[in-house]
């Protein structure tokens, strides 16, 4: 009688065990065989395209970002209103309002704007903007304040800003509708 040295139980497979495997889709990472060999090194040919397209990509980051500072400085004169702590950053100026959140990032033009609200927390220094849209859906962002005292400081630049802008696009707004 022949002994077999070692274990008669099979591998298991499975999602239990691979999260990767989808029955159907994908094969178990244990059910691969050396017949299938290792990944293939990229061709040479290839590896000079993708360093043309990673220069090529830093060239139109680099005109892609002299462009806002050329529309900043066309309209310097109007408000503009930024805050920001170590994750959340807001802008509000003539483009419209801008948040990001750690590398998350939205803008919305005027026209897509329905509301802004501001609030402040009860205790501590968190400052909350929020954007509404006209479809029912908001968009908020809290930043942290370096001291209570800049909550009023704040407020007052945004209604500056909201002031010159938003309220600019509503009375265009009426005037095409009455016209």
């Amino acid at each position: 009688m022949e002994q077999r040295i070692g274990s008669s139980s099979q591998p298991l497979e499975g999602a239990g065990f691979d999260p990767a495997f989808i029955p159907g889709l994908t094969s178990p990472a244990s059910g691969r065989t050396k017949e299938d060999g290792p990944e293939k090194e990229p061709e040479v040919a290839d590896a000079e395209e993708a360093e043309e397209a990673a220069a090529e990509s830093e060239e139109t980051a680099e005109v892609s970002s002299s462009e806002p500072e050329e529309d900043t400085e066309a309209d310097i004169d109007g408000p503009v209103f930024e805050a920001s702590d170590r994750r959340a950053r807001m802008v509000a100026d003539h483009r419209g309002v801008r948040m990001s959140l750690d590398d998350q990032e939205c803008e919305f033009r005027w026209d897509e704007i329905g509301a802004v609200e501001t609030e402040t927390a009860r205790f501590g220094k968190r400052y909350t903007v929020t954007v509404h849209t006209p479809d029912r859906r908001w968009y908020p962002i809290e930043i942290e304040a370096p001291a209570r005292s800049h909550f009023q400081e704040w407020d007052a630049r945004l209604d500056a800003v909201l002031d010159a802008y938003f309220e600019e696009e509503d009375e265009e707004k009426e005037e095409q509708a009455a016209g």
